[in-house]
């Protein structure tokens, strides 16, 4: 995930439509008007499908009161769906050619996310982890394939990084399938092993040669599944809330989660896209924080919406928690958002005190917010509001100083 030292030249599809089966060659960095792909965007609606079972698991578990298990499910299931999802995406933005063996192989990763989709329900509620280990090691393996035909249209050392990544990620399977054959006490540590090893793949893999990743490309890519996974947010809240208005007439209940998840989510559409973040990946540090790091973007982006869940049935009392439980679900999710995005690359645009502790102060008056009771998740939705608000006067106040500065001298 940083730069290459060489690259050969685009493989976009050929103009007929219909691509032969041709060389998987690397694409050039700085290739102009890279954008993303119809397979990469039909790849994300479909690993969003695995992130709505998730998140339906979730709100089931924190409804019940069994918030710390279900916690611990989510991140679980929800690793396995980033994971392959990154991959994929550092894997494509280097070396995509879009070939017809290149759509049938990602076709086949698809398939692989929609039978861990599938095992969901059965890892949260019965502890049956089969379906999901199998769909990832699907995904993993048809990885690993694409790294090896990579491999065999390169020369060392590029080939070498193909080659370490395919078996990396290979080997990596054998322990996922340990998961099967484990007691149930055994397998949460197995998971953290496995988790550390497989973020060690790239960084060994890459050791001595780099892919060739296309900065504005991958900052697209997480963009459109930051934009669907906020999608799929608001999907979840207006179900439930329109569940809680025609089953138990509780308009005035639900009026106040509503509005306020409506301005949650706004505001996160905002923040993350305030900031032309493709400038900011160039180096290999960098790239790896920056990736990495988005697992708990799309994770809490994804878990606003149990959380609004969990607020709307605890509001017309079909959820068995307290009112303090039901707005936490939707504060903290919210402040790991913001902590999250300001780490990762709002904090890079900001010049001077004022506009760099407007997320922070933000997250820290959110969680304030889950002891107002009912009226938290409306009071954390203008929050964010006056935040959005905060960060573009100040902003506006600084261009304004620096073009008055600049001014005498042109």
């Amino acid at each position: 995930m940083s730069s290459p030292s060489s690259a050969s030249a685009p493989a976009g599809p050929p103009p007929d439509g219909h691509p032969p089966v041709r060389r998987l060659k690397a694409r050039h960095r700085h290739e102009q008007h890279r954008v993303a792909t119809p397979l990469e965007l039909f790849f994300d609606l479909c690993f969003v499908v695995a992130i709505a079972q998730a998140g339906v698991q979730l709100v089931h578990a924190v409804a019940e009161g069994h918030a710390g298990e279900g916690v611990l499910n989510y991140a679980m299931v929800f690793f396995a769906i980033w994971w392959a999802w990154m991959n994929f995406t550092w894997f494509a933005s280097a070396y995509d050619n879009d070939d017809a063996l290149y759509r049938v192989v990602t076709l086949v990763q698809i398939a692989g996310v929609l039978v861990l989709a599938a095992g969901v329900s059965r890892a949260f509620e019965d502890h049956d982890w089969a379906a999901v280990v199998i769909g990832y090691v699907i995904m993993r393996v048809a990885m690993a394939a694409q790294w090896l035909r990579a491999g065999r249209s390169a020369a060392p050392p590029e080939s070498t990084m193909a080659r370490t990544y395919s078996a990396g990620v290979l080997l990596c399977q054998i322990g996922w399938l340990g998961l099967l054959f484990l007691p149930e006490g055994g397998r949460g540590w197995l998971f953290v092993v496995m988790v550390v090893l497989e973020l060690c793949v790239p960084a060994f893999a890459e050791r001595k040669h780099t892919s060739s990743w296309h900065p504005h490309h991958i900052s697209e890519r997480y963009g459109l599944l930051t934009i669907i996974v906020l999608g799929e947010t608001i999907a979840a809240a207006t179900v439930a809330v329109k569940s809680g208005i025609e089953e138990n007439d509780a308009l005035g209940e639900v009026l106040p989660i509503a509005a306020g998840g409506l301005l949650i989510v706004f505001a996160a559409w905002w923040i993350y896209f305030v900031v032309p973040v493709h400038s900011y990946l160039r180096s290999s540090r960098q790239s790896f924080l920056w990736g990495y790091g988005h697992y708990l973007v799309f994770s809490s982006a994804a878990a606003i919406g149990a959380g609004l869940e969990v607020a709307v049935e605890q509001a017309v009392g079909k959820a068995h928690v307290s009112t303090l439980a039901a707005s936490f679900a939707v504060t903290l999710p919210t402040a790991v958002f913001l902590l999250t995005v300001w780490a990762l690359h709002a904090r890079h645009f900001k010049v001077g005190l004022a506009e760099q502790l407007v997320l922070p102060t933000a997250a820290v008056l959110v969680l304030g917010c889950t002891f107002l009771g009912g009226a938290a998740v409306l009071v954390a939705g203008i929050v964010l509001a006056l935040a959005v608000a905060a960060g573009v006067t100040l902003t506006a106040r600084r261009t304004e100083r620096e073009r008055r500065t600049a001014a005498p001298a042109a």
